[in-house]
């Protein structure tokens, strides 16, 4: 009896084992002649781009994919910090439905059977690869197996040769956190993004020989603080012509909870622990995010050249963008961390094969979530469940279309402490139109409102007065209070601008 239970089990092994190399067959062959995807992901980017209308910014390359793509103008992420919000982008969820708002937590340990955005591809027959930082980039939850067919490259980076290269930040000196600026008379792969670029060619020459369509997901750390990079991308600015910030002061009326710092800054060497830097500091700063900018945008060209080279160019669908905006000190701010516009607004370019309008951009208001049943639909694979996003492919036909009147981006704080844990003790939900950004902070236990901000863009479009206290503004701030408690999920009726 043992022995025919156990050919039983065998045989049913064999089955199902069958009808696996059936099901990847039947998928290999669903997958021929769809598009590849080329998925590049920047760290701590935001929108100081010449496609952006920086009059700055060194960024050819990036500016040569936007005049092949669409331009969103308005983009903003779900959560201001590295993990959440990718994760919100590769599940195609926002974070409280994920369950993960902060960097250590592994989303599979709260929504365990998601199926992620290249799990998805992966499923319809693509090979999926993963060079550098896609998830957070530390620890466990910088991996996820499920989502690739080989095993990431790069994903967690530990080593300090691998983020400087002078001798004065390598010598004598511990731990990852060093000089907050670097410019050392270098190769681009002397640095982890270089590297990352070499292998991610690599990589493109290997996938274009198999005959099956590719989604490759290449992360770049730059500008991610420490601000290194080779010196000839810091010798491509005149730090003089860096504008200082505009704004150094906190917003008048912001709550504290609103402007309380996440001290990432402040733990580099160079950097004093209060936080109070020097004009001199705030030039070298901007001139470091710049040059670690043009850096990036170098590796992004020798990309896109690789696919031209391999004609591979098009077939192959390109998404660019940024897991978060950054803070220059700007409204007396340094990082990310926060709701306000420089914090959650990103860079987001999407470049589809024979797509109408290219080199079009849009004002529509668009969000991360988003990318997921984007990209699935411009590839034409089956469609996904479970997510809260919406397909931004109309918007490449016809740009000026109505939208989104509303999207939305959190962020948690705790009652005691610079930085949460978990969800925090208090959350902070903004939702942004096209005139105006509310923010409503809650106690989570109580549900209690334990501030608001209200600011209104187009009299103020650098956040510097909440006016969430005026007489004149009550009207308004009761729609969009509504509109953010009601709306959360079912945004697309709006009717507010």
């Amino acid at each position: 009896m043992c022995a025919l239970l156990r050919l039983g089990f065998h045989l049913w092994i064999l089955q199902t084992l069958q009808l696996a190399c059936i099901s990847a067959t039947e998928n290999r062959k669903n997958a021929e002649g769809r598009p590849n995807v080329l998925f590049i992901a920047i760290d701590d980017l935001r929108p100081l781009l010449g496609c952006y209308g920086d009059k700055v910014a060194i960024t050819p390359n990036i500016d040569r994919l936007a005049r092949r793509g669409t331009v969103f103008r308005r983009a903003y992420c779900q959560q201001a910090v590295c993990g959440p919000s990718r994760l919100s982008l590769m599940t195609g969820r926002r974070p409280d439905t994920i369950g993960v708002w902060d960097l250590k937590t592994h989303f599979r340990e709260a929504i365990p059977y998601v199926i992620t955005l290249p799990q998805h591809f992966k499923s319809q027959g693509y090979k999926t690869r993963s060079i550098g930082k896609i998830y957070h980039g530390s620890g466990r939850s910088s991996r996820d197996e499920p989502s690739w067919t080989q095993a990431a490259m790069y994903a967690e980076v530990r080593d300090p040769k691998l983020r400087y290269a002078s001798v004065e930040n390598l010598k004598g000196r511990k731990g990852l956190k060093r000089s907050a600026v670097e410019s050392a008379e270098v190769k681009d792969s002397a640095y982890i993004d270089g590297i990352v670029c070499n292998e991610s060619l690599k990589a493109i020459r290997e996938l274009s020989g198999e005959g099956t369509p590719f989604f490759l997901a290449v992360g770049f750390r730059k500008p991610h603080l420490p601000f290194c990079a080779p010196a000839k991308y810091w010798n491509l600015y005149s730090r003089e012509d860096i504008p200082l910030p505009s704004t150094v002061m906190h917003p008048k009326g912001a709550p504290e909870l609103a402007v309380r710092s996440w001290k990432e800054l402040e733990g580099y060497t160079d950097i004093a622990s209060d936080g109070k830097i020097t004009t001199g500091k705030v030039r070298e700063l901007r001139h470091g995010y710049y040059a670690c900018i043009s850096y990036i945008d170098a590796l992004v060209g020798r990309l896109l050249d690789q696919l031209r080279d391999l004609n591979l160019d098009k077939n192959t669908v390109i998404c660019l963008w940024g897991d978060h905006g950054f803070h220059l000190g700007e409204q007396g701010l340094w990082t990310k961390a926060n709701n306000y516009e420089l914090s959650t607004r990103v860079p987001l370019i999407l470049s589809v094969p024979g797509q109408d309008h290219p080199g079009a951009g849009t004002d529509a208001l668009v969000e991360l979530v988003d990318i997921y049943p984007t990209l699935v639909e411009a590839c034409g694979l089956e469609n996904a469940k479970g997510l809260e996003g919406t397909s931004l492919m109309p918007l490449l036909s016809l740009p000026d279309r109505p939208w989104k009147k509303a999207v939305f981006s959190q962020y948690p704080r705790s009652y005691k402490g610079h930085r949460h844990s978990g969800r925090g003790d208090i959350m902070g939900y903004s939702i942004r139109t096209k005139n105006y950004r509310y923010v409503q902070w809650l106690d989570w236990k109580t549900g209690k409102v334990l501030a608001r901000e209200l600011y209104d863009q187009r009299l103020d479009p650098s956040e510097m007065r909440n006016i969430a206290d005026l007489d004149r503004t009550s009207g308004i701030l009761t729609k969009l209070e509504k509109l953010l408690t009601a709306g959360w999920r079912d945004h697309q009726v709006f009717d507010l601008q």
